[in-house]
């Protein structure tokens, strides 16, 4: 079987060279612009509908003040949340996919979204928090169910399949842990944490734009650096040292940066499902390429998320559904799917 190489080399002034995969360049341009044009569509969806043209004329700064308001002050900071959500959890996904070497190796199933969602519900129900309070609570959530599960996967390093059984231990914990929380709390308490739980863009605002995306802008490039070890680490961590790469030391900062990826999506949106699992899966499919596909990834999430959130809006009319329940139904499909295929593969 002849196989015909996609890739390009490039070379920048100073001698830098890098190897440039065309589809996955290809997949990456056509997953923004549906991640915009979803946007888009967004925007000029509601009670209020606004068409398409006049949307982008609006953000352009050519709109009416009626169409100022409610393009630029109710709906774009949703949309831009959900964007970022979901590049946060489609990068988490990846990193933590790669790190595992395991398709299931995704926050939902290690335990992170169910650590952030511990912290925000002892600031709901214990501390009767707002939702500054309940951010900073569902980070911290998020830090220390990352930090136990390293710690008790760390035997003379951290390897896959071990870190995703420690995971799913510690999942099945903190998700008992979450339970016992509802039962102690009042009526109202409990109804505000049932809602933050389901995963929801409903009410967000310039307040949760900004924070998350000066996350990522520290943080993507910061995992965009470290992508090279991460691909070698691929080969084996005897071959990645010998190559020159700290193993350990790239594996633990990418953990740190999947780890705050995943818990300011949480902490911003709720536990959103499925997205960080699905997204890197559907990417590497897309641009067929091996290695962690961080970037198709990122911008998957993106897609993967506001489209999710423009259907839970039109496709049910008037019963308008959480993004988490969209994506939750079905990234809970895509999930039986994964694990039949991996069944008859004999990977697991």
């Amino acid at each position: 079987m002849k196989t015909h190489s996609r890739s390009r080399a490039v070379r920048a002034p100073g001698g830098l060279s890098l190897r440039l995969d065309v589809r996955a360049l290809i997949v990456v341009v056509l997953l923004l612009a549906a991640a915009l044009a979803a946007g888009v569509a967004l925007i000029g969806t509601g009670d209020a509908k606004i068409p398409a043209v006049d949307v982008i004329d609006t953000l352009a700064g050519n709109g009416t003040a009626y169409q100022d308001f409610i393009v630029n002050e109710l709906r774009l900071p949703r949309v831009l949340v959900g964007l970022l959500v979901g590049a946060s959890l489609g990068l988490g996904g990846a990193l933590f996919q790669a790190v595992s070497r395991n398709p299931l190796g995704s926050p939902d199933v290690l335990g992170l979204s169910q650590g952030s969602t511990a912290g925000a519900l002892v600031v709901i129900v214990l501390m009767s928090g707002g939702a500054a309070q309940v951010t900073v609570g569902a980070l911290i959530g998020g830090l220390v169910t990352g930090l136990a599960i390293y710690l008790l996967a760390w035997k003379q390093g951290v390897h896959g399949y071990r870190l995703v059984l420690v995971g799913i231990g510690v999942s099945a914990i903190v998700t008992a842990v979450n339970g016992y929380l509802l039962t102690k709390a009042d009526l109202v308490d409990a109804a505000r944490a049932v809602v933050w739980m389901t995963g929801s863009l409903n009410g967000r605002d310039w307040d949760q734009v900004w924070p998350l995306l000066w996350l990522c802008a520290v943080l993507v490039p910061l995992v965009l650096v470290n992508a090279r070890g991460l691909r070698t680490m691929e080969m084996g961590d005897d071959v990645a040292g010998a190559l020159g790469v700290r193993v350990q030391r790239v594996r633990l900062l990418l953990m740190v940066c999947a780890v705050l990826l995943t818990s300011a999506a949480t902490a911003a949106a709720g536990p959103v499902g499925f997205v960080a699992l699905t997204a890197p899966q559907l990417a590497r499919r897309l641009t067929r390429s091996p290695g962690p596909n961080l970037v198709p990834s990122l911008c998957m999430g993106a897609t993967l998320l506001v489209a999710a959130d423009w259907a839970s809006q039109r496709v049910f009319g008037a019963d308008q559904l959480p993004v988490g329940v969209v994506t939750g139904v079905l990234g809970g499909g895509y999930l039986l799917w994964l694990l039949v295929t991996e069944r008859r593969a004999g990977r697991i």
